[in-house]
């Protein structure tokens, strides 16, 4: 009889601490994915603190390398002047006819915007420049040309203007601090798109 109690005992004491063990264990289990979830939040919350501080950074980048309205006028009318300046020089001196023909658009949409631009001036009090600027290096260089040579340096000369010009023009139509001068700048872009596309696509034939 004692045999038969003590084996019961042990069995129910053993019954005992394996109930205890498994207890530990889902209790470990549901602790460690408590922790789990807890760490997940906390990455997802770094994670967009994170990305909101990227943005805000990109954005102050923006507004730092976006001219002034003062500055974006003066650049954007002298380079608007040289672009009529120059297409009338296509017009005379250019040999390919698609030249000639950009030319002339050249100084129909910049003449066009020069005015719109010169009219907002006036309403901002911004002070419009009498001069083509640092544009009149290319000027000579280009009334000392004629023919396939003139079309060659005038095509090179309206891509890389046009591209410089068309970057300017998107950050202050994106970043601008003025309304109405952002909104001219945005409007300007989609012209500078165009005549660039159509400059090299001329350029691409002539190559």
């Amino acid at each position: 009889m004692k045999t038969i109690f003590l084996t019961g005992l042990i069995t129910a004491f053993a019954l005992l601490v394996l109930t205890a063990c498994g207890d530990t264990g889902t209790n470990a289990n549901v602790n460690v994915a408590r922790t789990n979830t807890n760490t997940s939040m906390v990455n997802s919350n770094s994670g967009s603190t994170l990305g909101n501080a990227a943005n805000s950074v990109s954005n102050a980048m923006s507004k730092m390398t976006t001219d002034s309205p003062a500055d974006f006028v003066k650049e954007a009318a002298q380079g608007g002047m040289a672009e009529v300046e120059l297409g009338q020089l296509a017009s005379k001196n250019a040999q390919d006819p698609e030249v000639k023909k950009f030319g002339q658009m050249m100084v129909t949409d910049h003449g066009k915007a020069n005015a719109e631009l010169k009219t907002l001036a006036g309403k901002k009090n911004w002070t419009m420049p009498t001069d083509i600027g640092s544009h009149k290096s290319t000027m000579d260089k280009l009334q000392g040309l004629k023919g396939a040579d003139f079309d060659k340096e005038y095509v090179d000369e309206m891509v890389s203007d046009h591209e410089k010009d068309l970057k300017a023009f998107q950050q202050q139509g994106q970043s601008g601090t003025d309304p109405e001068l952002k909104e001219f700048a945005a409007k300007t872009a989609t012209v500078i798109q165009k005549h660039l596309d159509a400059i090299k696509a001329i350029q691409a034939k002539m190559k």
